[in-house]
């Protein structure tokens, strides 16, 4: 298996839903992708299921913020400060989606704690919640409202949110790493009442957190990107080799 790791810098919300649907549905038995990226402008992307009436699509154009969906499930997320990641990988490959998604997380932690020492204390959510119930509820509008099992947490507030589909013959996995504190603003693009509004904003706020609350300075994004990308090696076992991006 060859390892490939992509740095694709800042761009549109469909450039980079489509690069991640057209990388999963292009790879090859023998080969993987980690891909690091970042949005501009700021989006709000949907779960492939989720409806874009959830969304205030006129206020988020004034505001100069995109809609999009994206290939995988999951609920509502605005990309704004942080590094958003993609992991590709053949069907046949040796492990499980699930083995797959704990080892990606894993390996995220691992990023996280060569950025700085205070980030060792990233864990793994280890229980699941009850998503078709969830789902009916008005925080169920929003991903980073709840925590799935696998996905990262810091002092218990959800830090890192992801989400797994099969495409063609591979896995697609892509997740934000939460760096600043924009994407809390969710809440005033949903479509709901003054209450649901607030209600959310107060869910958002009481159940994520960001690196740059915890370590209380700015991030140094291509030096997180590196830290990120060593410790996919270290976990994964692996050294990527280069490649032309598409």
């Amino acid at each position: 298996m060859t390892w490939y790791c992509l740095q694709t810098g800042e761009n549109s919300g469909k450039y980079n839903m489509e690069f991640d649907f057209n990388l999963a549905n292009s790879c090859k038995p023998n080969e993987s992708f980690f891909r690091l990226y970042r949005w501009k402008p700021y989006c709000i992307s949907l779960g492939a299921n989720q409806s874009f009436e959830n969304i205030n699509i006129a206020k988020a154009n004034r505001d100069n913020i995109e809609v999009v969906k994206r290939p995988t499930g999951g609920r509502a997320i605005l990309h704004s400060e942080e590094i958003t990641y993609s992991v590709v990988l053949p069907l046949n490959s040796y492990i499980s989606p699930r083995e797959i998604y704990q080892k990606i997380s894993t390996a995220l932690i691992l990023g996280l704690e060569i950025y700085h020492p205070i980030l060792a204390k990233s864990e793994l959510e280890v229980i699941q919640p009850n998503f078709p119930k969830l789902y009916k509820e008005p925080s169920g509008l929003i991903c980073f409202g709840s925590t799935a099992k696998n996905e990262v947490k810091f002092s218990g507030k959800k830090i890192i949110g992801s989400a797994q589909r099969k495409l063609n013959k591979s896995i697609l996995q892509h997740g934000s790493i939460l760096c600043g504190a924009f994407h809390t603003k969710l809440s005033d693009y949903v479509n709901s009442d003054n209450s649901t509004t607030k209600m959310l904003e107060n869910e958002i706020a009481a159940k994520t957190i960001e690196i740059e609350t915890i370590l209380q300075e700015k991030i140094d994004y291509d030096f997180l990107s590196e830290c990120l990308i060593k410790g996919f090696e270290i976990t994964w076992e692996v050294k990527f080799a280069n490649f032309n991006n598409p």
